[in-house]
């Protein structure tokens, strides 16, 4: 079996309510159960970087914590670096 090195926890948010976002506690709770989730498969929760994406679902706003750590985590990482390369390059 392949190991894993991502995870993802998932919240829906009414797009009434604050524009669709999450409350600084609603992100401080994620981030803790993710780090706790981190913790409980074996992964230093410091070892890995995190991102927040939103995606529209029509009356909702789904927001998605992802942490990335091994392999995922220097994907994202070089995907990143790419993205920013190509943006500097459009500027000048």
């Amino acid at each position: 079996m392949a190991k894993h090195t991502q995870a993802q926890m998932s919240r829906k948010v009414p797009k009434t309510k604050a524009k669709g976002g999450l409350t600084a506690m609603e992100k401080r709770q994620t981030e803790y159960y993710m780090g706790a989730k981190l913790l409980e498969i074996g992964v230093e929760p410091k070892s890995a970087i995190y991102r927040w994406k939103g995606e529209d679902k029509g009356n909702f706003i789904e927001w998605t914590y992802s942490a990335y750590w091994e392999g995922s985590k220097e994907e994202v990482l070089a995907e990143e670096a790419k993205k920013a390369a190509g943006e500097a390059g459009a500027e000048s």
